[in-house]
């Protein structure tokens, strides 16, 4: 299985399939790069080179004690672009991955970089502030710790049941299969990395990050996104960037990248291809 040691010692699991140019895809929190699994396949069908890594501490990756913030996190993702060689790469973030890719583009250059992706993504700060007032409580961060310290098992099945997919809603159909590979890619991580994760993905402000950037920057993020909720996230963003894109999609779910996976693949290509 391939791994990358990054400077601390961590083993870092990742994908490395087909040829072309290639798209490196950094997954949400407490989840794994098999949630790529309906892009990998799609891309790596269309002539491009796709890479996915599970972030230390989830997944397959070491179930290190520490580093579990947005700092290690982007030179982790450093250390596995070196390691590869990659360069004229599009980056794609969901969730936390999105945090990752505007923290490590902002923090390493754009040097490797071409074009970047936030789906359903946590910047600009997730948490409530004086100067973020429509942020979320911290009590709702510190309740899912409370969550992940004491049921972890029992919550990671109710969050993709509920909210994450917006199987919640009415006339919405869940799936099972979709829930439990949630939870089976939940569990396969440390419980000590998603819990100090919470605080790396609703405390870190983007702000400063988001606008360094000035490489074409595609925010896509759902209406309905109940996980993080889209007003002070997608449109602020993509205020921020310096050659952002905001695309909205009405009534769309934070997991929108596995429930319409259609839809979110076809817009991918067709900003690869722009």
């Amino acid at each position: 299985m391939p791994y990358i040691t990054t400077a601390d010692g961590t083993e870092i699991f990742y994908k490395d399939w087909g040829s072309g140019r290639p798209i490196v895809f950094s997954h949400g929190w407490p989840l794994s790069s098999d949630d790529w699994d309906a892009q990998l396949m799609f891309f790596v069908q269309h002539g491009y080179r796709v890479i996915a890594h599970d972030r230390r501490g989830h997944g397959r990756s070491a179930q290190v004690a520490d580093g579990h913030d947005m700092d290690h996190y982007a030179d982790d993702l450093a250390a596995l672009t070196a390691h590869l060689d990659l360069r004229d790469a599009v980056h794609v973030g969901h969730s936390t991955g999105g945090g990752e890719v505007v923290h490590y583009i902002a923090r390493h250059g754009e040097s490797r970089v071409a074009k970047a992706v936030l789906i359903a993504a946590v910047p600009p700060i997730m948490v409530q502030t004086e100067s973020n007032p429509g942020g979320l409580p911290k009590k709702v961060f510190d309740d899912i710790q409370t969550q992940v310290a004491t049921r972890r098992s029992e919550f990671y099945r109710d969050l993709p049941s509920t909210a994450f997919y917006g199987f919640n809603r009415d006339g919405v159909e869940p799936s099972e299969a979709i829930i439990q590979n949630w939870w089976r890619q939940g569990m396969m991580g440390s419980a000590k990395a998603h819990y100090d994760g919470v605080v790396a993905f609703s405390q870190t402000d983007f702000t400063e990050d988001l606008k360094k950037i000035t490489v074409p920057t595609l925010v896509m993020h759902g209406d309905d996104d109940q996980v993080v909720p889209y007003a002070d996230s997608g449109p602020l963003s993509a205020e921020l960037l310096q050659n952002g894109t905001l695309k909205t999609y009405a009534g769309y779910p934070h997991g929108m990248p596995t429930t319409h996976a259609d839809t979110i693949n076809a817009d991918l290509l067709a900003f690869l291809q722009s």
